[in-house]
């Protein structure tokens, strides 16, 4: 399998402007700039869509695994804080609830640590990973 985005960049760092379109066109022709990296501006950024990304991965492989271990979830919520400092991505810090009938906080607790290590994103970033966990 493979995806695709699609960045086009006009001008300076500073002062340029940009749009990200997705292969689902899920984003199209969706902007950033400097101020939305760095400031308040209206727009996305390369961290929030990394943020978003490992979220959603997290989430996704953390469910399959525990369908393996015989429980569905009702619902999973995870947020993904992404540190951006000196240049570089620093850490990844999951914060996730999950409403789950049955299961122990033990199995939890390892099954969260399974899909933090293992998810596709967790496994591509070359950075910290943290978690916060709350079994609902």
């Amino acid at each position: 399998m493979k995806r695709n985005a699609t960045a086009v960049w006009n001008g300076t760092g500073k002062e340029g402007t940009g749009h990200l379109t997705t292969q689902s066109t899920v984003l199209d022709k969706s902007q950033y700039s400097y101020n939305t990296r760095f400031a308040d501006g209206i727009g996305t950024n390369p961290e929030e869509l990394v943020a978003a990304a490992h979220a959603g991965c997290f989430s996704m492989k953390l469910s399959f695994i525990l369908n393996a271990a015989g429980f569905t979830a009702d619902e999973i919520v995870t947020k993904c804080e992404i540190t951006l400092d000196n240049g570089a991505i620093t850490e990844s810090h999951l914060i996730v609830s999950a409403k789950i009938p049955g299961i122990s906080k033990e199995v939890f607790d390892a099954s969260v640590a399974d899909a933090k290590a293992n998810c596709p994103i967790s496994k591509s970033l070359n950075t910290n990973i943290t978690h916060e966990a709350v079994l609902l």
